[in-house]
């Protein structure tokens, strides 16, 4: 066991899992869904098109079957994992696309659904700092007092040119703002960032974990690029074939990065997980835990830990 307040493990980061255990008690899981939803970023709202690396599934390629109900989704994830832990509780992950983006009618029709499973102990929601009106936010101030509720922003990055390249379509100021607006309401936050963004350096994505360190969010999650078949991500790279971090880098980036942020912001995700029939690079993602391994091994090697060079 290491000295890491917020592990009982060989984790020198402040994992998900611990959180949970710690926080709840018990074995609990997500249970990613497909509620159907558009995005902003496609339609013209905010711009057109989706972010370059999002895939036709809305970045939610482990997500139920959109043609089934959220209900069937959630029983087929739920009665997979029920196997192996009898005992688990669930937080359904509503993930492919924007999930605030919606008329309040459905987004409530849609989340109570599926706090009315049994064993449902709260929601995850992924969406854009742009596609939450105050009369939604209102709204999930009321959830939040019923149900654990986190609501998880898409960031990515904080450097403006990465991020018109990227087609985010929405400025750090709006991100900052709609942070503040969460937090005021005491909802709970967790950041996604991506490193290996197309041209962006070390220091750039250092410089991003900098800046939402001194920011109250709860957690966050941070993924290696990948580029996967039919995205606007993978024609750009067929043409400037820019460089793509390697294992090594992006595992020496990582423990850097959770240097620098707050020991008690948890670790939603540290790598990812991409659907292997899509993925055209890096090919090095397909073993997760070999990743997750040598982020350890380093971690180890450095005798360091989440929140040390704070």
């Amino acid at each position: 066991m290491n000295e890491f307040k917020y592990s009982d493990s060989n984790k020198r980061y402040h994992t998900l899992d611990f959180f949970y255990k710690h926080k709840f008690g018990f074995k609990v899981f997500k249970v990613s869904l497909n509620g159907g939803f558009t995005c902003p970023n496609k339609d013209g709202t905010s711009g057109y098109g989706g972010c370059i690396y999002c895939s036709k599934l809305g970045s939610g390629d482990y997500a139920g079957d959109r043609n089934d109900s959220l209900t069937v989704q959630f029983m087929k994830i739920k009665n997979i994992m029920h196997k192996k832990w009898p005992k688990a509780k669930y937080i359904g992950y509503f993930q492919a696309n924007t999930n605030t983006y919606a008329p309040l009618s459905i987004l409530k029709e849609k989340y109570e659904e599926i706090l009315k499973i049994d064993n449902v102990i709260g929601l995850s929601i992924a969406t854009r700092p742009d596609a939450i009106s105050d009369e939604c936010m209102d709204y999930l101030e009321e959830l939040s007092k019923k149900t654990y509720l986190t609501i998880e922003l898409g960031l990515q990055t904080i450097h403006e040119k990465t991020s018109k390249l990227i087609n985010r379509c929405h400025t750090l100021e709006c991100f900052e703002d709609c942070v503040n607006k969460l937090r005021k309401r005491n909802i709970n936050v967790i950041v996604h960032i991506i490193n290996g963004l197309p041209y962006e350096t070390k220091k750039m994505m250092l410089e991003t974990v900098k800046y939402l360190n001194k920011l109250d969010i709860q957690g966050i999650k941070i993924h290696m690029l990948n580029i996967t078949k039919d995205t606007a991500l993978e024609n750009m790279y067929i043409k400037d074939k820019f460089h793509i971090l390697t294992k090594e880098e992006y595992v020496d980036i990582v423990c850097d990065q959770l240097e620098l942020l707050r020991a008690e912001i948890v670790i939603n995700r540290i790598t990812s997980d991409p659907n292997p029939d899509n993925l055209i690079e890096p090919t090095w993602l397909i073993k997760k835990f070999g990743v997750l391994n040598e982020i350890d091994k380093e971690m180890l090697n450095r005798n360091s830990y989440q929140g040390i060079k704070l």
